[in-house]
């Protein structure tokens, strides 16, 4: 058929007619991908949705206190189990709701602005909610899931779990060698906008007999750092500290826009914590390896007794 105006015109209405149609199809697709079921735990169906938006609720929590690379690592982690994660999720909600668990919308209220103090404005909290596919209330929901998970462990699990001070102290004594404080070495340093400064007051200490005298005399500001053995320091820094003496001051250097002369203070040898000193600790560690032993119990039962069937 020869291209003609009168066709064209008909083609370009049949295009415009069919375009619209196109996206629906095209839009419907991605929902029905999104709205598949991949488990069904007992009556409930965990959705790709649900995988996403758990996802996507966790960037937006961890968000602003979290290296981007950091958090894109953290989340990619996640992904590995999530699945498992999300059904063990799902049996634990489900038991919370057959206790008759309540939130206090106040609390939910509460975590929300906890979550957008981390962000410099409102608007920046909601375009971060917006480009993770989020709603205020989707945020909400997912909270009152999580404040539902964590008080019906609380109260089959964690209001159970008891440490004694024997077990602390047969811990402490079976793993003395866990609670020696390493050695450290001290030193001073002091700071300046120029670095011609610097130079000036480095050479003064370098022919002063008494350093910290000749630093109190001109009224410098001293900081104090300590760094344990081991310890990974900035390379200008263990530059400039490498081969130090005790007493003896570093020439002057650059960090940034400042410049810095350490000295070196003293070495503080490696020490060995009072069972005092470490019972807190120990405590919070025993209780941890308590709760997670006994929260893994009660899923596998929870696991037992339910019907789960991964799509």
């Amino acid at each position: 058929m020869p291209l003609t105006i009168s066709n064209y015109k008909k083609s370009l209405k049949i295009i415009f007619i069919l375009l619209p149609l196109f996206f629906l199809f095209l839009n419907t697709c991605l929902c029905l991908a999104q709205d598949k079921i991949v488990a069904v735990v007992n009556e409930d169906a965990i959705t790709q949705r649900d995988v996403e938006e758990f996802l996507n609720f966790t960037q937006v929590q961890l968000s602003s206190g979290h290296e981007k690379d950091a958090l894109e690592e953290k989340i990619k982690s996640m992904k590995e189990g999530l699945l498992e994660k999300l059904i063990e999720d799902k049996l634990i909600l489900q038991e919370a709701k057959k206790a008759n668990i309540t939130i206090n919308e106040n609390m939910v209220k509460q975590k929300i602005n906890e979550i957008k103090n981390n962000f410099y404005s409102d608007n920046e909290f909601q375009t971060a909610l917006k480009n993770e596919g989020l709603a205020q209330a989707d945020l909400e929901a997912k909270i009152r899931d999580q404040m539902l998970m964590y008080s019906i462990i609380d109260q089959k699990i964690r209001s159970n779990i008891t440490v004694s001070p024997i077990e602390i102290s047969a811990f402490y004594e079976a793993n003395r060698e866990k609670f020696n404080t390493p050695e450290k070495r001290e030193f001073t340093y002091l700071v300046f906008d120029d670095e011609k400064m610097a130079s000036e007051y480095y050479q003064l200490l370098l022919n002063s007999p008494d350093i910290d005298k000749t630093i109190y005399e001109n009224s410098l500001d001293v900081n104090k750092i300590c760094f344990t053995q081991g310890e990974e320091i900035k390379k200008e820094i263990e530059e400039a500290i490498s081969g130090l003496n005790k007493g003896q001051i570093s020439a002057p250097f650059r960090i940034e826009n400042k410049f810095y002369i350490f000295k070196f203070e003293e070495i503080i040898p490696e020490q060995q914590k009072s069972l005092n000193e470490s019972q807190g600790a120990i405590y919070a560690y025993l209780f941890e390896k308590k709760m997670q032993e006994e929260l893994s119990k009660w899923l596998e039962e929870l696991k037992s007794k339910a019907y789960i069937k991964v799509l």
